[in-house]
């Protein structure tokens, strides 16, 4: 049984388990500010072109999310743009707005919010005469690449990031699987590129060859005042910070992020390929290690005889939107059965 369920189904990368097991016996301080944690925060500046960033740790995508989250919505009637499919608004079980924030969904395309579409919502609450009385939009989440896969051009991070400015938003880039957009052959956004366009961002690695960790990388001044007591305080500092910080100190030394990654990306593309030669309709054009094929009934239960799948969603006319995801790890021999598998079907 192979597995395309989702994309951190293994451990980690062989090189961070190296990592981990030549460091395990050294005595070094506790909560991040270990010579690891250091050097990774100065590789990851480096990688951004961004030596005013700031760089922290955390264990997982929704922790990462609710710690920045919180930090910039610093008034309790402050509330965030998403898309209706966005993280924080479908698989974090209301941690956003368990601390009293709410979760604004607005229109998008392909699954992205669009500078148009934020410009028309904070109109919308702008000229409202009973605004007061209405939670007050303070920050546009994104996630790059989206929970469908796709993907924001560069064009359309400026634009975005132009509203946001004009308007006193804070944007904030949810890279969960950031290391399988870099590596997108349809991708026009660099990490230096990424780190001018927002104001805060994570770079994710959980999904993208660590054992667990996601690092955030703070950009606007504003919003690095206290940010580590904050994170103190929602229970997100790892006492032995180190483990997360030797990680991400190995995914950035020799491009080895990118290396791994471009497995994923490789992977999904000769899926994506023969799905497409098979005229099976793909429910939206993904750029990215997530592909959505339409499938029957039949035709998924003969696949999940032999692959782990995700059911995305269930169409009105009884077919299902099938979940494909591949990894780093993912294995040539998978994508050599899934792919003669599909041209069976």
């Amino acid at each position: 049984m192979f597995n395309f369920s989702c994309d951190y189904t293994e451990g980690c990368a062989p090189e961070i388990l190296q990592s981990l097991t030549a460091t395990n016996m050294e005595q070094t301080a506790g909560y991040g500010e270990d010579p690891h944690c250091q050097h990774a925060r100065e590789l990851i500046k480096e990688a951004c072109g961004r030596e005013d960033a700031e760089v922290h740790f955390f264990i997982g995508g929704t922790q990462a999310n609710l710690n920045i989250i919180l930090n910039c919505l610093d008034r309790p009637y402050y509330g965030l743009f998403a898309t209706t499919a966005s993280h924080v608004n479908t698989h974090e079980a209301g941690a956003i707005e368990r601390t009293g924030h709410k979760v604004m969904t607005i229109p998008s395309v392909n699954d992205k919010l669009t500078a148009e579409g934020v410009e028309k919502a904070y109109q919308h609450w702008l000229i409202d005469p009973s605004r007061t009385h209405i939670v007050e939009p303070k920050l546009v989440y994104i996630s790059q690449p989206t929970e469908s896969g796709t993907m924001y051009s560069k064009q359309e991070l400026t634009d975005l990031y132009a509203v946001c400015q004009k308007h006193d938003l804070y944007l904030f880039v949810d890279g969960a699987r950031l290391g399988y957009g870099l590596c997108a052959p349809t991708n026009d956004v660099s990490l230096p590129d990424l780190a001018q366009l927002c104001d805060v961002f994570y770079i994710g690695g959980t999904k993208c060859g660590a054992l667990l960790g996601e690092a955030a990388v703070l950009l606007n001044p504003k919003l690095k005042k206290g940010f580590f007591t904050l994170m103190k305080q929602g229970g997100a500092v790892l006492a032995k910070g180190r483990v997360v910080g030797i990680q991400f100190e190995t995914l950035f030394t020799n491009n080895l992020y990118r290396q791994i990654c471009q497995n994923g990306m490789d992977s999904a593309l000769k899926i994506k390929a023969v799905l497409r030669e098979k005229n099976i309709p793909l429910y939206i054009d993904s750029p990215s290690n997530q592909q959505f094929p339409i499938l029957s009934k039949a035709a998924y239960e003969k696949l999940s005889r032999q692959f782990e799948l995700g059911v995305w969603a269930y169409l009105d006319d009884g077919r299902l939107v099938v979940r494909i995801c591949t990894s780093w790890a993912t294995k040539p021999e998978a994508v050599t059965a899934i792919i003669q598998a599909i041209k069976e079907l």
